[in-house]
């Protein structure tokens, strides 16, 4: 069949961002869930490829359950190809749920190199046919928030080595460009702390085999909106894993205040104004800001990921035309959605605004304000999980998207 199955849950605005990628290429996909690979999706409609979004790795597991889980792997090792992105590689993984790879994942002893966004210089093997031609001397690949190989032996292959930051590199809240040269150095020797990037050489993008079938794992996000080696790789690797025809044109920026309203919602129309309410509130106090049109940055901490997430999902929501079964489900859930989203809105503009009071007065330590903590909690859950009333409002998104 030669159609791509993007698997939908746990994938918040990284599933929505796959799903933007194939539709802008005019590429045939389908959402699925974790229920029905279970019942037998894969083998009774095996895809040309199953496309693993980036989230929560765990959370993907889990909701594919056990039945889920070897559905996967015999889809795979009957002769299926597998793409995962971040989270969807991690699923892949030996300890990650599927075990497709045997390399597992390499945790952090500093947290500060998980929190690396932006494009970064790799350097592909130039031998692979899964490699595109015109970037087998260098390429510009973005990351976000990425995980890391932990090498295991086995027959895996690395496409892509992570070399030099590239020039909208970020480490947490600082943006390495605006540091004068030999800055990292004089911290590290001054300071004793390390903000350098610790990844060179380390593998970005690795490939390999399971039965009959083939993976490819990549903590660099191809599916990213206006990168174009990226998407060019992307491109690629449809055509090679699973025979797709896809252009190798970069796909087009994602301007999320720019997308048109296509349902007439007071619901979703609400939430729009709400959530670019707070993001502004969070801009004028100097907590968020905009990198790109459709991502935001915000000072380490924060739950800068989990706005920008409900943000993408309802803007796409609205410029998705509705269809029957959504209709029905809304019916029901929409009010439902509107009521957390007034209380979520509430919450977050006096959260933010005492994450701001806390930086003024408490700037050694702004956990010193009472409740801080707790209320974060409250309104997003703690990481990588998540959750709180920002998780209830993220699975009503993802059910009605999913309809869409």
């Amino acid at each position: 069949m030669s159609i791509i199955y993007i698997y939908w849950d746990e994938s918040h605005f990284w599933g929505l961002m796959a799903r933007r990628a194939l539709l802008s290429w005019g590429v045939e996909h389908r959402l699925v869930r974790g229920n029905e690979i279970a019942h037998g999706l894969l083998a009774d409609n095996p895809p040309a490829l199953l496309l693993v979004p980036g989230g929560w790795a765990r959370g993907k597991a889990e909701r594919l359950g056990p039945e889920g889980v070897e559905a996967v792997r015999a889809y795979v090792a009957g002769g299926g190809a597998y793409l995962g992105f971040c989270g969807g590689a991690g699923l892949a993984l030996t300890g990650g749920g599927l075990g497709l790879c045997p390399w597992s994942r390499r945790g952090f002893k500093d947290r500060m190199q998980h929190f690396l966004s932006g494009h970064v210089q790799v350097r592909p093997d130039q031998e692979s046919p899964l490699v595109p031609q015109e970037l087998r001397e260098r390429a510009l690949l973005p990351v976000w928030w990425p995980g890391r190989f932990e090498p295991n032996g086995g027959d895996v292959r690395v496409l892509a080595s992570y070399g030099e930051p590239g020039p909208d590199f970020w480490v947490a809240d600082l943006a390495l460009k605006s540091l004068p040269k030999g800055t990292l150095g004089d911290w590290e020797a001054l300071y004793g702390v390390r903000i350098r990037p610790a990844f060179r050489d380390q593998p970005s993008m690795v490939e390999g085999r399971h039965g009959q079938g083939r993976y490819v794992l990549s903590y660099a996000h191809l599916e990213t909106p206006a990168s174009p080696d990226a998407n060019r790789w992307l491109a690629h690797l449809l055509r090679e894993l699973g025979g797709l025809d896809a252009p190798s044109s970069p796909l087009p920026a994602w301007d999320l205040a720019a997308l048109p309203v296509l349902r007439s919602d007071p619901h979703l129309q609400t939430a729009r104004e709400q959530l670019f309410r707070l993001v502004q509130t969070g801009v004028d106090n100097l907590l968020l800001f905009w990198r790109t049109p459709w991502l935001l940055g915000w000072r380490r901490g924060l739950p800068g990921a989990a706005l920008n997430s409900l943000l993408c999902m309802v803007c796409e929501a609205l410029a998705t035309a509705d269809t029957e079964a959504a209709h029905a489900w809304w019916r029901s859930a929409g009010p439902e959605f509107s009521q957390g989203m007034e209380i979520f809105a509430q919450g977050v503009t006096g959260y933010l605004l005492a994450e701001r009071l806390a930086m003024t007065v408490y700037s050694s330590s702004p956990e010193a304000l009472p409740g801080l903590r707790e209320q974060r909690e409250a309104l997003f859950g703690t990481p990588p999980a998540g959750g709180g009333l920002h998780g209830q409002l993220q699975s009503l998104l993802e059910e009605l998207l999913w309809r869409l």
